[in-house]
């Protein structure tokens, strides 16, 4: 027979009081956790750009209603892009993928810590020089071997759209690839001087969209001067990082955890957007930790470095300038350039 005393003190000694369960609770939020680690995988990414594409193109149906022309459109954004990835996945840049915008166009996400000027020009090129070759072969190829058609357009036309969007974006308007590269390897990106061209930019796109009128083109403009203002902000989060000692020169997966925590403080108080977090101690995670684990990556310093001689600029612009200028060296009739009087 059991003894119902000796029972009930032996199940009261091996459950925990709920005062043990606080002060264990307790002590395990004062243990600084990792800092935060989101690994997504890749096929994840391609999910996403795939689920960009299917938007892009059914927004643009939508709105357009020639699928014709929005399939060559986007065959041509396609081969863009597909240059710039292929250039970036060269150079070894991480957590690639291609991206639509719906009635604006595609870019491709990637990250590197340390880039170079020469790289940066190569990435920058590899999109829309592509597209003006193709777009000169398939114009030359209608003239003189007479007409070709695909999807109900002749090869001319094609060429002509293939032509057109890529000199378009080597234009030198940030964030067009032109703009890009002028401020990467002509400017310096910390200067003044970037910072009235990126300002000038801003001010022709607002004018160009409402000019035209394409009132989505605001996007572009209205994110940069996000950007613009949120800088001033990072500066003073720079400053108090500093001043607590905490290097930031390395990459985000030799980042010590303890730093991670005192970034994460600092983010917390400097910047309205984290005020939801809990400062740490106790160290949790919060729901949207992904963020702020985002956040810190874009404090860690990124290194360009200053790689191409005078006489590799000089080359670049040449290259650049004979790009924009092809339609007229090649003496094509290309009749939007015609209607505005080039």
């Amino acid at each position: 027979m059991s003894n119902p005393e000796l029972n009930n003190e032996w199940e009261s000694s091996t459950e925990p009081s709920s005062e043990n369960n606080t002060s264990l609770q307790a002590e395990d939020s004062l243990v600084i956790l990792p800092k935060f680690q989101k690994k997504e995988a890749p096929e994840n990414i391609w999910i996403k750009s795939i689920s960009s594409l299917v938007l892009y193109l059914a927004l643009g149906f939508y709105i357009f209603k020639q699928w014709e022309i929005l399939l060559l459109i986007t065959a041509i954004v396609l081969i863009h892009e597909a240059g710039h990835f292929l250039a970036m996945k060269m150079y070894h840049y991480n957590d690639l993928g291609i991206f639509f915008i719906p009635l604006l166009g595609a870019y491709v996400s990637g990250s590197k810590r340390e880039i170079s000027q020469k790289q940066s020009a190569i990435i920058l090129l590899a999109g829309p020089l592509p597209g003006i070759i193709i777009g000169i072969i398939l114009y030359l190829l209608d003239q003189y071997s007479g007409s070709h058609y695909f999807l109900g357009s002749s090869f001319s036309r094609i060429g002509m759209l293939f032509i057109l969007l890529n000199i378009i974006n080597l234009l030198p308007i940030y964030p067009l690839d032109g703009g890009q590269l002028l401020n990467r390897v002509y400017l310096n990106e910390e200067s003044t001087i970037s910072k009235i061209f990126i300002f000038l930019s801003i001010a022709f796109l607002i004018w160009v969209a409402i000019k035209i009128p394409f009132y989505v083109l605001l996007i572009f403009p209205g994110m940069m001067l996000l950007r613009m203002f949120s800088e001033k902000n990072t500066i003073v989060v720079e400053k108090k990082i500093e001043e607590a000692g905490i290097q930031t020169d390395l990459e985000y997966r030799d980042l010590p955890d303890a730093d991670y925590w005192a970034i994460r403080n600092i983010l917390i108080a400097e910047q309205s957007s984290f005020n939801n977090f809990t400062p740490s101690p106790p160290y949790v995670y919060h729901e949207k930790e992904e963020r702020m684990m985002t956040a810190i990556q874009q404090l860690l310093h990124h290194h360009l470095i200053q790689d191409i001689s005078i006489i590799g600029k000089i080359f670049i612009l040449l290259l650049w300038l004979a790009a924009i200028a092809a339609p007229w060296l090649l003496k094509m009739e290309i009749p939007f350039l015609r209607a505005i009087g080039l």
